[in-house]
């Protein structure tokens, strides 16, 4: 068996892309560390908060709530900005949304943080609230509403589309959302979970993912996408690179199982975990491109 199991792990380790301020900057606006919790609900001021950026003279663009990776403990929404930025030049709204993470001893013992599911996916579901609630005052469509995410945030932008009950909680539902774009992610949990326990590393199957999730088979059962696949109705469109893409793979083995078919996947063989996040911060990405396709495309059907 191939040893996927430190992917998410490690992802932390990955360097974003160095960002200097150029003329390009007057493409798009910014607002950095929103809080999107009430003061009284804020558990950890400093993930609960969300970066936005704008583009400029851009008509109810469409917006991007976009989730980075990390292991559901390493998630820095200010290490997504370099990404982020390229799609508001491009006229497209983004949301990099923190969340509470989860703690990771297995890595570093002074990490400590407490969250657990579902902590991490009520966080987005109340971010997205938030964001759905001020797109008057920011310029961008609530009909034109994306979720997409890499690694650990590919799971959760599945899961809120396919788990509607957090977004319920807020009054909306997932026909809010317009299409899913998730990266690189992990879809079915009990699989993650057995994927570390007999791996190269079976100590990450307690100290890594029931940390994550919790130890009983129902805990991980309820943190999968795959769990609620009888609600798929959101496009989506997934993307996998040469590490992880047997996580992947299974996903779209389930949903064939079902009728839904508005869903693309795009297996990059050639780039591994790193180089597939960083080569969608560059200037001339293809598979940003592909996204902004997906995004554009939806928007206008």
């Amino acid at each position: 068996m191939k040893n996927y199991s430190i992917i998410y792990a490690l992802f932390f380790l990955i360097n974003t892309c160095a960002y200097t301020q150029t003329e390009e900057e007057t493409k798009y606006q910014e607002y950095n560390d929103l809080q999107y919790l009430n003061a009284s609900l804020v558990e950890n001021d400093t993930a609960q908060r969300l970066n936005l950026v704008l583009p400029n003279e851009v008509k109810d663009a469409p917006l991007l709530v976009w989730i980075g990776g990390g292991a559901w403990s390493y998630v820095n929404r200010n290490m997504e900005m370099d990404i982020a930025r390229q799609f508001a030049k491009e006229g497209i709204a983004v949301a990099s949304v923190g969340h509470r993470l989860s703690s990771a001893f297995w890595r570093d013992s002074t990490h400590n943080g407490g969250a657990q599911h579902p902590d991490h996916i009520e966080d987005i579901a109340a971010a997205f609230k938030w964001l759905y609630d001020r797109a008057d005052e920011y310029g961008y469509d609530t009909k034109k509403i994306f979720v997409g995410g890499f690694s650990s945030g590919a799971h959760l932008a599945a899961l809120l589309s396919l788990d509607e009950k957090y977004l319920k909680e807020h009054g909306l539902s997932k026909e809010n959302i317009r299409g899913v774009i998730s990266i690189s992610g992990a879809y079915d949990i009990p699989n993650y979970h057995e994927v570390f326990k007999n791996g190269n590393n079976p100590h990450l199957a307690e100290l890594h993912v029931e940390s994550v999730f919790g130890k009983t088979k129902n805990q991980l059962i309820d943190g999968s996408p795959t769990n609620y696949l009888e609600n798929l109705s959101v496009p989506m469109f997934l993307i996998a690179d040469n590490m992880v893409h047997r996580y992947t793979h299974l996903f779209e083995d389930e949903i064939m199982e079902t009728d839904f078919r508005n869903f693309d996947v795009l297996y990059v063989y050639k780039l591994n975990h790193g180089e597939l996040w960083r080569e969608m911060a560059q200037d001339n990405s293809n598979y940003r491109n592909m996204i902004k396709n997906f995004i554009f495309n939806q928007s206008n059907s």
